[in-house]
This record gives structure tokens, C-alpha cells and sequence, in this order.
């Protein structure tokens, strides 16, 4: 099993989660790409030991200010060093810490974030999907990075029926489940109400819906497929108590928050972000940079392990598949 781990933006808490975490799990087959003097640095400050395989990338010797450009530079070096070793077949996993946006907009990046960067290096352009996972939920939202005035207009057939199929063979495939119950959101309050509040339920879900029910999809796996299910009541259906399972194993969103709120709310400290779609796996944490707490020896690392965590599960159900 080989992982790889980008550092994220230097001058954010991604150093500092990456050593406490390899620190804690181990590093068999581990590879940090970032800059030693960081990791140096974060691991003093941490005190626990330097991470044994590090892949020198843009040599900082001390963090950015927060947002610079050179920031943003180095947080792109990581992800392009990264992806080079994945797509030359050397990386089974990318694990990403954090990456602040807008300084790696300002360096030249062309993506929202990391799923549509690595769908285009890749050439997964329109097939991938951005998963949350956590202990009680997994969401998958069919539009990301987006303005909400914009969702309606971004929602078509198709793009639904894509994140549905991603998501229903992930969860067969990746996740081990044998019959995967799924559950997608209406966009509308009350998913509509008959057309009283909106006919995106009626013109483009519930047909996406049909799309995966009635096809090919349906002949190779056994899976449960409903909705559209009224958005304020889906997650709480979905959602595991302490004990037990929740009424379903994902739930499809319509937009980022409408996904993402609930994941937060209930598994903020153990929500991983996983690419759907990828020939290799590629997991994440669910919260940001953290600016404010950098470098002060405070940051906790439970997300970027749970992160480090499910990408060796996954990689090694693959394995287990493919044998």
C-alpha cells in the first residue's frame, strides 16, 4: 500500500495534523509531499518524531503569510507532485490536507478545490463526485463549488443520475456494502409540494431517479433508490444513532451546504471528504486551513486521521476486490 499526503497551505494547521497523525497511526508505506523544514517544525512544536519519507517539493524553510502567493504556489506544487506520482502508477492513495483557496487562485490555479483538479488530471472531467463520510452520514452533493443562485440552472438529468451511479457503486465497491440504500434530496422545501415551491423535483430528479432504477446499473448491483425525500427531514432518517445503522447508507444533495451542513453538524471531528470516481483513492478532512490557530500547537488532528484511516480501508477493500 502506497500513500501519499500533501502538506496543504503552509501556513495553515496542515503541518501540524499531518506529523500528530503519523505520529499516532503510523507510516508504513507513507510518503509526505512537502517541504522538511515545515514538517520539522510542526513536528518540535508537536514533539513527536519528523515523518521518516518526505519528498522535498518546494523547499520552504518557513511558512508564508497566510494567503500570500507564494503560499498558494507551494500548496499547487504539493497537489502536481502528487498527482504526477498517482498517474505514473506509484501512489495506491492521496491523502490532502487543507488548501486555502483564494491564495492558490492568486499563484494560478484553475480549480475550485481538489475533486476538479484531480478529475482533469485524471481525465475524469465530469465523472467524479465529492463524498463526505463520517460516523453517522454520507452525503454526496450534485453541485460543489458553485453560487446558490446558480444550483436550479446546474442541475440537469444527467448530472443527477451521474452522482447517484458514482455513489451507488462506491458504496458497493469501496465502502463493502452489498446493498447500498441511497436516498436523494428534493431542492425545494417540502421537495416541492406537488410544483407549489418548485418543479426541479418533478422535471429533472425524480426522472434522474427513474434513469438509474430502470437501467443498466440495476442488472449489476442490488441497491434501494428513493426520493426525491424532503430535505428537512432526509438527514435525520439517514443518520446513525450512537447504536446502530441510520434508514439508508448515503444521501444525495442537491448543493454544497445542503450536504455539508448536516455532515458537520453531527461528524465535523471524523468527516472525511472522499473523490468518487478516481482510479486511485483520494481522501481528505472536512474543515479548512484554520488560519487562526496555526502553528500554535493546538490543531487536532482526528479529521486528517480519520482521512488517513478510510483511504487504507479503501485501498485495501480494492485490492481485495481486484484479487
Amino acid at each position: 500500500m502506497r500513500i501519499g499526503i500533501t502538506l496543504g497551505d503552509p501556513s495553515g494547521i496542515g503541518p501540524e495534523i499531518v506529523v500528530r497523525a503519523l505520529a499516532l497511526d503510523g507510516q508504513d508505506e507513507v510518503i509526505v509531499l512537502g517541504d522538511r523544514a515545515l514538517l520539522e517544525r510542526a513536528a518540535a512544536l508537536a514533539r513527536v518524531p519528523v515523518p521518516r519519507a518526505i519528498v522535498e517539493v518546494t523547499a520552504l524553510k518557513v511558512a508564508p503569510a497566510p494567503g500570500s502567493v507564494e503560499s498558494g504556489g507551494a500548496q499547487v506544487a504539493y497537489l502536481e507532485a502528487a498527482a504526477v506520482r498517482a498517474l505514473a502508477g506509484e501512489l495506491d492513495a492521496i491523502v490532502t490536507a487543507p488548501i486555502h483557496k483564494a491564495s492558490c487562485l492568486a499563484a494560478g490555479f484553475r480549480f475550485p478545490g481538489h475533486t476538479e483538479f484531480l478529475a482533469e488530471r485524471f481525465d475524469r472531467r465530469r465523472r467524479v463526485a465529492m463524498m463526505l463520510a463520517g460516523p453517522h452520514l454520507r452525503v454526496v452533493p450534485v453541485t460543489t463549488h458553485i453560487a446558490l443562485a446558480d444550483v436550479p440552472r446546474a442541475l440537469t438529468v444527467d448530472g443527477i443520475a451521474r452522482a447517484i451511479a458514482l455513489t451507488l457503486r462506491a458504496l458497493h465497491d469501496d465502502f463493502g456494502i452489498a446493498q447500498p440504500r441511497v436516498a436523494v434530496c428534493g431542492l425545494n422545501p417540502h421537495a416541492g409540494e406537488g410544483g407549489h415551491f418548485g418543479d426541479e423535483e418533478e422535471m429533472v430528479i425524480a426522472p434522474a431517479l427513474r434513469s438509474i432504477n430502470d437501467g443498466p446499473l440495476a442488472d449489476e448491483l442490488d441497491f434501494a433508490l428513493t426520493g426525491p425525500h424532503v430535505p428537512d427531514a432526509i438527514f435525520r432518517q439517514a443518520a446513525a444513532p450512537p447504536t446502530g445503522e441510520g434508514r439508508y447508507d448515503a444521501v444525495i444533495a442537491m448543493y454544497h451546504d445542503q450536504a455539508l451542513i448536516p455532515l458537520k453538524l453531527l461528524d465535523f471531528d471524523e468527516g472525511v471528504n472522499v473523490t468518487l470516481g478516481l482510479p486511485v483513492v483520494r481522501t481528505s478532512p472536512d474543515h479548512g486551513v484554520a488560519h487562526d490557530i496555526a502553528w500554535q500547537g493546538v490543531a487536532r488532528p482526528d479529521s486528517f486521521r480519520a482521512a488517513l484511516r478510510l483511504a487504507r480501508e479503501l485501498v485495501a477493500r480494492r485490492r481485495q476486490r481486484s484479487k
